[in-house]
């Protein structure tokens, strides 16, 4: 099995500018991230609901009867073999583990790179059951030098433990998922994906190009707003507006 962390993209590379995350990335340490299949690891997931399916041997991405805007990750994995394979294995090795916390924090971290200082949880899948949850909680917990941060619509679970999130983890609510409610109710950090740069203006957000701020533990209570990425179905709203964007959405910054 293909399990473990990803180093990551030159996307999150840049996370080394970044004033707040210095001092977890001094010493030659890194960003990696940590992935699972997308779609079939998000519980609550909604307007980007998309998931791979493997028919007739070929994959192939279906979106959720809801689906508003394409899931990236899942068109990575109808792409890459070796990422769909990777993040289903990851998934597999969670989902075994997932019975109690400290299990899911023992894998997570007999598997943590030796360089890691920065931990992107999911570019691609989410919190798929509360110990799950509470795993990366206590992950964090054990390595205070390292900064975690993830992109979640489990938002239940987030709630429930206000209280005990480490200093190290920073998160942020995806907006487009069945409990966006809890966004509002708790005054929660989210993302919200946006069609246009003019969208992004008038909500009063600044657009996040490169996870500056979904990782910036100074930003952590501020709002952003990501620009439409990734491979959208033909002839939708979403792909419509993808290509007024000519390639300057987020994470592709001309």
């Amino acid at each position: 099995m293909a399990v473990g962390y990803s180093e990551a993209n030159a996307k999150i590379k840049q996370l080394s500018l970044v004033a707040g995350l210095k001092r977890y990335l001094d010493y030659g340490r890194k960003v990696f991230s940590f992935d699972l299949i997308s779609g079939w690891s998000c519980p609550f997931a909604q307007d980007c609901l998309s998931k791979v399916h493997v028919i007739d041997g070929k994959k192939k991405v279906i979106d959720g009867p809801k689906t508003q805007f394409r899931c990236f990750s899942a068109s990575q994995e109808a792409i890459y073999t070796n990422t769909y394979n990777k993040r289903m294995d990851n998934f597999e090795l969670a989902k075994k583990a997932a019975d109690s916390p400290f299990d899911v924090a023992d894998m997570l971290d007999s598997h943590l790179p030796k360089k890691a200082g920065v931990i992107r949880i999911h570019v691609g899948g989410d919190m798929f059951n509360r110990n799950y949850f509470l795993g990366w909680l206590w992950m964090a917990v054990r390595n205070p030098s390292v900064l975690f941060y993830a992109y979640t619509k489990s938002l239940n679970y987030w709630v429930d433990n206000l209280d005990i999130i480490p200093d190290n983890m920073v998160l942020t609510a995806s907006r487009g998922g069945r409990l966006d409610h809890l966004i509002d109710k708790h005054n929660l950090r989210e993302a919200i994906v946006v069609y246009s740069e003019k969208q992004a203006k008038k909500l009063g957000l600044e657009i996040d190009h490169d996870d500056s701020h979904a990782a910036d533990p100074t930003k952590r209570n501020e709002s952003f707003a990501l620009l439409i990425h990734g491979i959208q179905p033909k002839g939708s709203e979403a792909a419509t507006a993808l290509k007024a964007l000519k390639g300057k959405g987020s994470y592709a910054r001309s």
